[in-house]
């Protein structure tokens, strides 16, 4: 079982779709530090889906992953952190890519994760830095997107805006 294998918790009203036979899905995890801002990582320059743009730690499911074990693999694989609890599903959405890889549907989660949040272990081939987004500073997260695309922007300002009570 995933919260098991990854010592995690899901709060008990996170909605987790499942996906359906030939759906491509993609994950994302919304990471707030105890100061309220948000973490985001710059994607490199190289990379054929939103280069040099700003995103939240996620990815695709692979075949034979829940949208859990993916969202754990995710979080490890992009900043060395473990994800601890997903708190809330801050939305799902539905996306083509310019990558000739189709229709995907995405779901973002508030999430809590362990680790060292002032040394996140990026993966440096895929990212070329890193920073914490407030409020004040969101716009920044358009920085080299194509007008209208908001997604990054939109989820981050959710997750600040609803923000939980830590427990």
């Amino acid at each position: 079982m995933p919260d098991d294998q990854h010592r995690m918790t899901v709060d008990d009203d996170v909605e987790i779709p499942a996906p359906a036979d030939g759906e491509v899905w993609a994950v994302g995890a919304v990471i707030l530090h105890g100061n309220g801002h948000a973490f985001a990582q710059k994607r490199s320059p190289a990379r054929r889906l939103f280069p040099d743009c700003w995103g939240i730690v996620g990815g695709h499911v692979e075949p034979g992953e829940t949208l859990l074990d993916a969202l754990a693999r995710e979080v490890e694989e992009e900043t060395g952190w473990r994800l601890r609890r997903v708190r809330r599903l801050l939305g799902i959405s539905t996306w083509t890519g310019d990558d000739g890889g189709g229709t995907r549907h995405e779901a973002d989660y508030l999430v809590e994760v362990d680790g060292d949040l002032g040394r996140p272990a990026l993966e440096w081939s895929k990212h070329t830095a890193y920073d914490w987004f407030g409020p004040d500073d969101l716009s920044r997260l358009m920085e080299n997107r194509a007008p209208g695309d908001r997604l990054i922007h939109d989820v981050v300002a959710k997750a600040l805006q609803e923000r939980p009570d830590p427990a």
